[in-house]
């Protein structure tokens, strides 16, 4: 495609615009849906090192679910950007913990050990129908993902609006292995991404 950062530049402010748009009792049952999904869809998480993230400009809030996973035997990390084009360096976190501000104003853990994941809950801007997924534009998570030599299990988070046919991947993209929506979970085979499973969201 010509010029594919003036086009992702626009898709993403345009994704943004819409999800911060979503009226608050929709956001609610769309991200009840998702919580749905994960808990009942991904059991294997309450034996891991989960990265998740503090939610910004109206994404799914994880938090929530993430201390269901903590309860069940689970450490939660949260990503902290060190420097430009370095990767993302995740810390234990627990709700109580004091935080503070780190880049883009998003609060990160005072000085906790550092970890290596086992699994990540990724927000996403856009995704694509071969799990790809259209981020902030700075390219954090690929690069972390890039060190690990074995990938942590990727878990992309975005409601259905964000669906897009392509995002033009480049060589540096890295596919997501599920992504879950409010309406179920997906998962990336063979570069293309399929309907796993679709959980009865339940009143709370």
């Amino acid at each position: 495609m010509d010029n594919l950062l003036e086009w992702r530049k626009n898709k993403r402010k345009q994704l943004i615009t819409s999800r911060e748009a979503i009226p608050d009792a929709v956001h609610q049952q769309w991200s009840r849906a998702i919580s749905d999904s994960l808990m009942q869809g991904f059991t294997q998480l309450q034996k891991m090192t989960i990265g998740i993230y503090w939610p910004f400009r109206g994404e799914y809030d994880p938090r929530s679910i993430a201390q269901h996973f903590m309860h069940l035997g689970a450490t939660l990390a949260l990503p902290e950007v060190i420097g430009k084009d370095e990767p993302l360096c995740f810390r234990l976190w627990t709700p109580d913990m004091p935080m503070r501000n780190g880049a883009y104003g998003i609060p990160v853990p005072i000085e906790t050990n550092t970890v290596r994941i086992d699994a990540v809950i990724i927000p996403m801007v856009g995704f694509d129908q071969h799990g790809y997924r259209l981020g902030y534009g700075s390219g954090y998570f690929d690069r972390t993902l890039a060190t690990y030599e074995t990938r942590p299990l990727t878990i992309g988070i975005a409601f259905e609006m964000q669906r897009l046919d392509d995002i033009y991947p480049q060589s540096h993209d890295i596919a997501m292995h599920y992504v879950v929506t409010e309406t179920g979970i997906f998962q990336t085979i063979n570069n293309e991404l399929s309907f796993v499973h679709s959980f009865q969201c339940t009143d709370r």
